[in-house]
């Protein structure tokens, strides 16, 4: 790829992550301008009023409803995968046939064969991949990273995870169709545990290690749904809820729960972790913020350290505004988008790559293995311990 020119991109889907990737897209150059930025060449939608409102919206030169055909052309470097989660491997193992860079929404596949299938796929054809983690870019959480990896927090006993909404607690709603893919889990390939917890355990590889073992349970309430496809009820077999206990390589101990039937949450995501010298803890809802422990301070003064991250020297946000303004979750978004330039252009490791996304897949399927055989199961993926590199 020419030094002067663009990241060209094709863009397959038009829903709310399609709209996230594409305005980090338009919103990289202007704040971090040592990258070369992109260009928006080609969005694909099934539906093609939708495509066409969204290529106008968000300035795509030209748009359509077969994303083979992006494939085929010259111009364009780079296959964005925001469609709903039944298309990922299609599309990623073909793109990367074809020469493309692929970056693909979470979680990476549907089962863990397909996840292994795409993450060998890019690899043979040996180009650039990534996966929409988007909340490892949250400032907070990677300056948590740093403090782990610097020792602040010394050896790691103990981790917490959850993921908390209520927005599918109607009996009423359906599942499947635009609106509602994510119960119908011949699209999703599941429930909770590789939607919601998919995010909580990407975090957990990234500031922890890998997991070797779990023990989990999983709930489905509503039992039969009416299909929005065929408008006949059916059996729901997406979970609803999901909870595990894991053990890290490293010897730590973590709880995970995702829901969306806790009653006044849209998105609680939370976490903790716990070592010998210091403590972090991170709140979704408060996502500019940092609790710190630290233990190693003063006796009578040692006490819980609220961090206000919005200084130059805190992670990113020198590209944005003046020290104590804010900056938010769409902001994830073009961090990564420039990581992923920077490490094109410097050669440095593009993270997460689709094999952290398999790593991550691996968990879900011994979470869900777990929640039928009751037993503790071994998480078969331990080789996508992600670090942290490239930070803008």
């Amino acid at each position: 790829m020419p030094a002067n020119r663009g990241l060209r991109i094709g863009l397959v889907g038009t829903g709310f992550m399609g709209r996230t990737h594409s305005n980090a897209y338009h919103q990289v150059r202007h704040f971090f301008p040592r990258e070369r930025g992109v260009e928006l060449v080609a969005v694909c939608s099934r539906n093609e009023e939708n495509a066409r409102n969204f290529a106008a919206q968000w300035g795509f030169a030209s748009h359509g409803t077969d994303w083979n055909k992006l494939l085929e052309r010259d111009d364009i470097d780079l296959i964005d995968i925001a469609s709903p989660n039944d298309t990922h491997a299609e599309i990623a193992i073909a793109a990367a046939r074809a020469g493309k860079m692929v970056a693909c929404e979470k979680p990476l596949g549907r089962t863990l064969d397909e996840a292994r299938r795409m993450a060998e796929a890019v690899e043979h054809a040996g180009v650039a991949n990534m996966v929409w983690y988007n909340y490892r870019r949250v400032p907070a959480l990677t300056l948590a990273k740093q403090m782990i990896d610097e020792g602040r927090l010394g050896r790691i006993f103990h981790s917490r995870f959850k993921f908390l909404q209520d927005w599918t607690m109607s009996a009423e709603l359906p599942q499947g169709g635009a609106g509602t893919w994510r119960l119908d889990a011949g699209v999703s390939g599941g429930g909770v545990t590789g939607d919601l917890l998919a995010h909580c355990i990407d975090a957990a590889l990234w500031l922890v290690g890998p997991v070797a073992e779990v023990s989990g349970t999983a709930e489905t309430f509503i039992r039969e749904r009416v299909h929005a496809l065929s408008g006949t009820r059916q059996p729901v077999t997406a979970e609803d809820a999901s909870l595990f206990l894991a053990r890290f390589a490293n010897g730590s101990l973590a709880t995970f729960e995702a829901t969306r039937f806790a009653r006044g949450h849209k998105a609680l995501f939370t976490l903790e972790v716990n070592g010998e010298r210091g403590s972090i803890a991170w709140d979704l809802h408060d996502l500019h913020r940092l609790q710190f422990f630290d233990h190693d301070g003063e006796g009578a003064l040692r006490g819980w350290r609220s961090i206000h991250v919005t200084d130059g020297d805190h992670p990113y946000m020198k590209a944005w505004w003046v020290p104590g303004l804010q900056i938010g979750y769409e902001h994830t978004f073009v961090h990564q988008v420039a990581d992923f330039l920077a490490g094109l252009r410097t050669g440095g490791k593009l993270v997460p790559d689709f094999r952290d996304g398999l790593a991550a897949d691996a968990v879900v399927e011994a979470v869900l293995r777990s929640a039928k055989s009751r037993r503790w199961e071994t998480v078969e993926e331990n080789s996508g311990q992600a670090r942290l590199e490239g930070v803008g």
